[in-house]
């Protein structure tokens, strides 16, 4: 059956890349609405941006969408992992700026946010995509595969010249609450020269050591080091789920 939150889960905090104070509140849906973000601030025009593919526009450094009125927000794979990663379907989600606050730069605030409001079932199917044959995306960065199976399991690697970081591989069968156990508290992480370049560029305005892990070279300068000691791939499983939810349905 499809689901939604019980009650409105309230949030507030930075934008990471404006660094200009923000709220945000995920609210119940009905059946059929789907994950859709609602921009408080503005008041004339379309500010309704629904979390699918097709509203996706190419930004570097954050997953952004925006809609047919020019409305955008950013900096939404974080929310959008937690989402489908407790089981949410259907959610409005009121942000009063043009990015998702950061927080503590993972998912766990999301995640505790919804358990606290509650997951309400409601008197629906749920329509699921399954892969039939395999699909692949190569860019000069990387690849992606995706494949048939009974699931959604992943299978990621990710190979970074900086120690800190380094070459880390993960597997997870992501269903059963996985996505709470293993992936949610884990951080964005980047290096501290591209701190320097993003900030030089007006971008990462919010980014701080509490907020992100910041590397340099083989040392961790974010206070309490890491979560996990494979955190960074942790953390871009994370990122991939919650892009993998603009498809709009669960993925078998």
């Amino acid at each position: 059956m499809q689901t939604t939150v019980q009650a409105t889960a309230r949030f507030a905090g930075a934008g990471l890349h404006t660094g200009a104070p923000v709220r945000m509140s995920i609210c119940p849906a009905p059946a059929n609405h789907g994950i859709k973000f609602l921009r408080t601030d503005i008041h004339l025009g379309n500010a309704l941006v629904p979390a699918l593919w097709d509203h996706a526009e190419h930004s570097p450094l954050c997953t952004l969408i925006k809609n047919d009125a020019n409305v955008s927000v950013s900096t939404i794979e974080h929310v959008m992992a937690a989402l489908v990663g407790c089981g949410v379907h259907n959610a409005l989600i009121k942000v009063d700026g043009p990015e998702v606050p950061v927080l503590d730069g993972s998912a766990a605030p999301f995640v505790r946010g919804l358990m606290s409001a509650g997951i309400k079932r409601l008197k629906a199917p749920i329509k699921v995509i399954e892969v039939l044959t395999p699909v692949e995306v190569h860019t000069a960065q990387g690849w992606a595969r995706l494949g048939p199976g009974k699931g959604l399991t992943m299978d990621f690697h990710i190979d970074f010249a900086d120690k800190a970081i380094g070459r880390q591989s993960k597997s997870l069968n992501l269903a059963n609450g996985t996505f709470v156990r293993e992936l949610c508290d884990s951080r964005t992480f980047c290096r501290v020269a591209d701190v320097e370049a993003m900030r030089a560029a007006g971008k990462a305005l919010g980014g701080t050591l509490e907020n992100a892990v910041v590397v340099d070279g083989d040392t961790v300068l974010s206070p309490g080091g890491l979560r996990h000691d494979d955190e960074a791939v942790r953390h871009k499983m994370l990122d991939a789920l919650g892009d993998l939810a603009l498809a709009g349905a669960p993925i078998l």
